[in-house]
């Protein structure tokens, strides 16, 4: 009987299976793990590669819409019958957009004065500042 230790067979649950009852009685609810950050464990070798595929994806972007800005202005020169020469600037680019944002802001300003018309002031008031925080988020 002094070898009892070996003879009898031992057998062990996986530690993660044992649990014992929930001290808030909610059995049901699946068991959480401890948080753990994810943030900074990927190694460096790893971020870097992330950086360069990052750079050269932004680069074929980058080399896409030239050559698509290159085919709109020699569209543009063949409209006008332009010489290369005079195709559009970086200035006259800025003044297209400018006029087209006054444009746009015109037409919102004449929409809230036709809501004007209908509905109360302030809470025309409200939707422009509604309207406003949706754009942002969106942008």
């Amino acid at each position: 009987m002094s070898d009892d230790g070996a003879s009898s067979v031992v057998t062990q649950k996986p530690l993660s299976a044992v649990q014992g009852m929930r001290k808030n009685g909610k059995q049901w609810h699946p068991a959480k793990a401890a948080f753990r950050l994810k943030a900074g464990q990927t190694s460096y070798a790893r971020r870097s590669e992330d950086r360069k595929s990052l750079a050269a994806t932004k680069a074929k972007e980058k080399e896409m819409k030239d050559a698509k800005e290159a085919e709109r202005q020699v569209r543009f020169a063949n409209k006008f019958r332009l010489d290369s020469s005079r195709l559009m600037t970086s200035d006259t680019q800025r003044r297209i957009q400018a006029i087209k944002d006054k444009r746009a802001a015109k037409e919102e300003r004449e929409r809230y004065e036709k809501l004007a018309e209908k509905m109360h002031r302030k809470r025309v008031e409200r939707l422009k500042r509604r309207e406003k925080r949706n754009k942002l988020l969106k942008s």
